[in-house]
């Protein structure tokens, strides 16, 4: 396990999307330990904030799109491959507009500035999933597996053939180290074949794209550009795939093997990884050092039996997110007379548990010692499927504004990795006394 890193310096990028074809300004930022990677549409009111993490994934062809409510940023997976590659964790990325820009079509550009502004290391411990029985994804003639790696890191094996193109079998074998990043991998490019390029501008997609920024393969031809590596198509599709794996919030370990694999079998195995990871730590083989048990939380909550409903915290970063654990028996005592016959875990009382982790969240920082934190709304409220005796709840909460004393957190409940209730929760912070 290593510590985690950020930049010594703010950079600065400026581009088209391919995409979209629009104009945008980036600025990538420190950000402080266990903040991960936040984008902030700074051309929206509030500035909403779009975490890079799995559960903000969003709908995109072609390219890794993540979403928060209304606000999307398109295009993410080479500078999230960038950061992989280098091993920066927190980062805030200010952006004003849809699309990150898509420069060269690389994620050259992107880490020789992240070099450039020099690397900070932070306290904080990155965590590490270390792959110790395969996990397989499979999606028509596109496979991607993990495997035990002996030795540690990460090591990509990737095979691509594109016989339609003219253009032969290519195959990558390749431990991904910083050093073998930025020399082998950060250069590859993003391709299309020639003949897709009107079906994609038909479709609003491509917008931004030229053969200066995007390799155009005709009859097994580059047309108006030169390859970087005999197997630069093969490469990029390892960049794309680091990328799309930084959404798994830990280094993994282990030997990925993968045959034209793309985005959406990309994500399928980070989302397997990610659930394998929930697996480990619920079953306590995962202890995080951020997480803090019950006599913690009775410290940092007024409830009490009946009414205290979280009974482990597993995961704290920082004051952004929290993963919390509460275990439904039928001891409890709701089930005396909600149901009895038929015991359901009450919708009203899940958000309650929600909400208690999100106390547990707010009321860490500092300037909110011997406060409470007052529910004062709840939105967008979806119960997706019943909560019974022997489930585990196992609670998500992300933090989106924190000011003052207001406080807006996303809040999901999952049990055995499917959603059961969802929410946005907002709190006012007040004086206890």
């Amino acid at each position: 396990m290593r510590n985690q890193r950020t930049l010594k310096a703010a950079v600065e990028f400026k581009g088209v999307g391919l995409h979209t074809g629009r104009e945008t300004h980036v600025r990538v930022a420190p950000a402080g330990p266990s903040q991960g990677v936040i984008f902030l549409r700074t051309d929206l009111p509030e500035a909403p904030h779009i975490p890079a993490t799995l559960d903000f994934l969003g709908q995109g062809a072609r390219r890794t799109t993540l979403r928060n409510g209304e606000a999307e940023v398109n295009t993410v997976e080479h500078l999230l491959a960038a950061l992989a590659g280098l091993r920066i964790d927190n980062v805030e990325v200010h952006i004003d507009g849809p699309e990150m820009p898509g420069l060269d079509g690389s994620a050259l550009p992107y880490a020789k500035a992240f070099r450039e502004s020099g690397l900070v290391e932070q306290k904080a411990e990155k965590p590490t999933f270390v792959v110790d029985k395969p996990i397989h994804v499979m999606d028509g003639s596109a496979t991607i597996g993990a495997f035990p790696e002996d030795g540690g890191g990460l090591r990509v094996l990737y095979t691509l053939s594109l016989a339609d193109a003219k253009m032969g079998a290519q195959f990558v074998d390749i431990r991904c180290d910083e050093e073998t990043f930025l020399e082998q991998l950060a250069p590859a490019r993003t391709f299309v074949l020639k003949e897709e390029v009107d079906a994609l501008r038909e479709k609003g997609l491509g917008q931004g794209a030229d053969t200066a920024n995007t390799l155009v393969l005709d009859n097994g031809v580059v047309i108006d550009n030169e390859l970087r590596f005999s197997d630069e198509f093969a490469r990029h599709k390892v960049l794309d795939l680091l990328g799309d794996m930084f959404l798994s919030g830990v280094d993994v370990h282990g030997r990925i093997v993968a045959a034209l694999s793309g985005h959406v079998t990309n994500r399928a195995l980070v989302r397997e990884i990610t659930e394998e990871i929930h697996r480990r730590e619920v079953a306590g083989q995962v202890l995080r050092e951020s997480g803090i048990d019950i006599r913690e939380i009775l410290t940092l909550l007024p409830h009490r039996y009946p009414f205290l409903l979280i009974d482990r915290v597993i995961e704290l970063e920082g004051y952004r997110r929290a993963v919390g654990v509460k275990n439904v028996t039928i001891n409890e005592p709701f089930f005396q007379g909600h149901w009895p016959g038929q015991p359901i875990m009450p919708g009203v009382l899940i958000l309650e548990a929600m909400a208690q982790l999100a106390g547990v969240l707010l009321l860490r920082r500092l300037e909110n010692t011997g406060k409470l934190a007052v529910l004062w709304s709840i939105d967008r409220v979806k119960l997706r499927r019943s909560v019974i005796p022997g489930d585990q709840l196992r609670i998500e909460i992300e933090a989106t504004k924190v000011r003052d004393t207001i406080g807006q957190v996303q809040a999901t409940a999952k049990v055995n990795e499917k959603i059961a209730a969802e929410a946005v929760l907002t709190f006012t912070l007040v004086d206890a006394t």
